[in-house]
């Protein structure tokens, strides 16, 4: 038994989701068309004998009233006929017995009940080869017994009527189960279908510009398929915009990297055939490779920091920005002799910490002081604020230098985006994108904006949990 339902079970597990759903809601409709033809069934056969033995119970009453002076009688009826009752009267004194044979067959409950030491009751016989019920009760006579039987054999044909047609409508009702099931599988699982072959075809084709189509309807009536196509398509549109991030960067890269590159081969090769050049050319070209190393290195440092997706949780710890506020300037300060800085914390700010990866936030702040020290002339200042507003900690760094044009002012956060005026000037353009992709990690928001009177002025709002 238990191999038989294992390869049944087996059976069922490898056919597609659209059979067994069929299978299933087949079942569960013939169940319910089965079970309500056989309650019918039972509750017609009770109904229809129940009927009989009231129509018998009435007929003795009648019988009692017009026998009420008989004496002892054999009944000459044989229950040839289905509406022809059957009469007799039994005495409880076998010796008071008639000459002739009894009709209808006497038990010793007959006698019982003749004597009025046995309730009325009801039996089955065949008589003269057709089924009938006998109803025997107490004669009004003394020490008598009325027996009245009718034929049941049309009960019987009634009720077998009733089960052919009862199993008529089970099998039309087990069959418009299984169209039913089958319908109702197609129509339910065309969505799932529909995602399934999506699916299919994206990685096939390995373009996530597909979609699911949705059906038209306010949303408070999406069912639970169409909402997981529209999570699959908000998911596909997530891949898109990732596949597409990457392949931007994968081409920016290439193309950042192949200026550098072949600046290095050029000063390679020539420091190459150094015994024809002069130690001031020589000391120039190895300057030059260093450089251009150095920067390379910088670059590729950078694209390895852009192309993490988060920050790694572990390294999560309570963070004080305002002393990291005050190392960055620090650092900047000898990085950047010619620049003068300043920093201004509120007291209110002085002590509040936050979770995040230090040296994470350390390198999002010193990009935003190299990029305000890279557009400030020799002797400006860049002035720096750490203030606590409304719940948030908002950091403002600001330049005095030529400020953000405002075509360029939505791109400046832009990987590899270079305005007109920094193009000149040293960097990969990758120092902005990185301090937004960090204080994104951080749930932080970092703005810019042209400052009040020129310059640039950036804005870091940091989330500050309640105590």
């Amino acid at each position: 038994m238990t191999g038989r339902r294992g390869l049944g079970g087996r059976w069922v597990r490898r056919r597609p989701l659209r059979t067994r759903l069929a299978l299933a809601a087949s079942a569960a409709v013939a169940l319910v068309a089965v079970g309500v033809c056989a309650a019918a069934f039972v509750i017609i056969r009770y109904q229809m004998s129940r009927q009989l033995e009231l129509n018998l119970a009435q007929s003795a009453t009648q019988f009692s009233q017009q026998t009420r002076d008989w004496g002892p009688t054999a009944g000459e009826t044989t229950c040839r006929y289905p509406a022809s009752p059957c009469l007799q009267i039994v005495p409880a004194d076998p010796a008071k017995d008639p000459h002739r044979p009894y009709a209808l067959p006497v038990k010793d409950a007959t006698r019982a009940v003749a004597a009025g030491h046995h309730a009325a009751y009801y039996s089955s016989f065949t008589v003269v080869g057709h089924p009938v019920l006998v109803y025997t009760t107490h004669h009004p006579g003394k020490g008598l017994a009325l027996q009245v039987a009718l034929r049941s054999d049309t009960v019987d044909r009634g009720v077998q009527q009733a089960a052919g047609a009862l199993l008529t409508v089970g099998a039309a009702g087990v069959l418009l189960a299984a169209a039913l099931g089958y319908g109702v599988s197609r129509t339910g699982l065309a969505p799932v279908a529909r995602l399934t072959a999506t699916a299919e075809r994206i990685a096939a084709t390995r373009d996530p510009r597909h979609r699911i189509e949705l059906p038209a309807g306010p949303p408070a009536r999406e069912d639970e398929v169409t909402r997981l196509a529209a999570t699959f398509n908000t998911m596909l549109t997530a891949l898109e915009q990732s596949v597409t991030a990457q392949r931007r960067l994968v081409a920016d890269a290439s193309h950042e990297l192949r200026t550098p590159l072949t600046a290095l081969r050029t000063n390679a090769e020539l420091l190459a055939r150094a015994d024809r050049l002069t130690d001031a050319q020589r000391d120039r070209a190895a300057g030059a490779l260093g450089r251009q190393l150095r920067e390379v290195t910088t670059l590729v440092n950078d694209l390895i920091e852009l192309a993490r997706d988060e920050e790694p949780q572990p390294l999560v710890e309570q963070v004080r920005p305002a002393a990291l506020l005050e190392h960055a300037v620090a650092a900047a300060r000898e990085h950047w002799p010619q620049i003068t800085f300043s920093a201004r914390i509120d007291p209110a700010a002085a002590a509040v910490t936050v979770p995040g990866v230090p040296p994470r936030l350390a390198r999002l702040l010193s990009n935003l002081l190299d990029n305000a020290a890279k557009f400030s002339p020799p002797g400006a200042s860049v002035d720096t604020e750490l203030a606590l507003v409304s719940g948030m900690l908002d950091l403002t760094v600001r330049d005095h230098g030529p400020g953000i044009a405002a075509g360029d002012l939505p791109h400046v956060f832009d990987r590899f985006y270079r305005a007109e005026a920094a193009r000149a000037l040293p960097g990969s353009g990758l120092g902005l994108a990185m301090a937004r992709q960090i204080a994104r990690a951080h749930g932080a928001e970092l703005t810019a904006e042209r400052a009040p009177g020129g310059g640039a002025l950036f804005r870091l709002r940091v989330p500050v949990a309640q105590p």
